[in-house]
């Protein structure tokens, strides 16, 4: 974490979160600022939709044979709104960089490049919705332990093992999730 933000850092939920929406949920902030976050969920797959689908619906034509990879719910926020984790090496004057080597597009041209062997970013993921935070709001989600929060990597954010990710981040803290207590102490 740098300047007191969390842009490019995971957020692990806590068990007894409160929010189903958000049980264990592995978030990467894409952007935080003193006004405002915004992150995306790397771990919920929406069931029964493939970016294929999701393609083929908004009319991108492929010219690729695309993997049937799941399209993921970002967040509850604006869940009809595309976003797309990508690798570096496809860039936009509309991309984001989220972290080493990790960027954020959220534009129709990040779709038909996916679509085709030209220009297709070589990592990604298409997510729907995202999770927002006011000014302060994340900050004090945060002193409360309703989330921990992590380093980010490629490996862990474009993994298909979506079942697992959320344990994975916890291991990269040392944690074991069996062990893990939604009771917050103070020493």
């Amino acid at each position: 974490m740098e300047d007191g933000f969390f842009s490019g850092q995971f957020l692990i939920a806590m068990p007894g979160i409160g929010d189903p929406r958000f049980e264990r949920a592995l978030i990467l902030v894409c952007a935080h600022d003193e006004e405002h976050a915004m992150g995306l969920a790397v771990n919920r797959p929406v069931e029964g939709l493939t970016v294929p689908d999701l393609l083929g619906r908004l009319g991108v034509e492929a010219t690729i044979a695309l993997p049937d990879d799941p399209v993921l719910l970002g967040g509850p926020v604006q869940r009809e709104r595309g976003f797309v984790l990508h690798s570096a090496d496809y860039a936009s004057e509309h991309s984001l960089e989220v972290g080493d080597g990790v960027s954020l597009t959220a534009t129709r041209e990040v779709l038909d490049a996916m679509a085709t062997d030209n220009g297709a970013p070589a990592r990604s993921l298409l997510a729907l919705g995202y999770a927002g935070w006011g000014a302060g709001q994340l900050e004090e989600e945060i002193k409360q332990n309703v989330w921990l929060t992590c380093e980010a990597d490629d490996e862990l954010i474009f993994s298909h093992d979506y079942d697992a990710k959320w344990a994975r981040a916890l291991a990269k803290l040392g944690v074991d999730p069996e062990r893990l207590s939604s009771a917050a102490g103070r020493a």
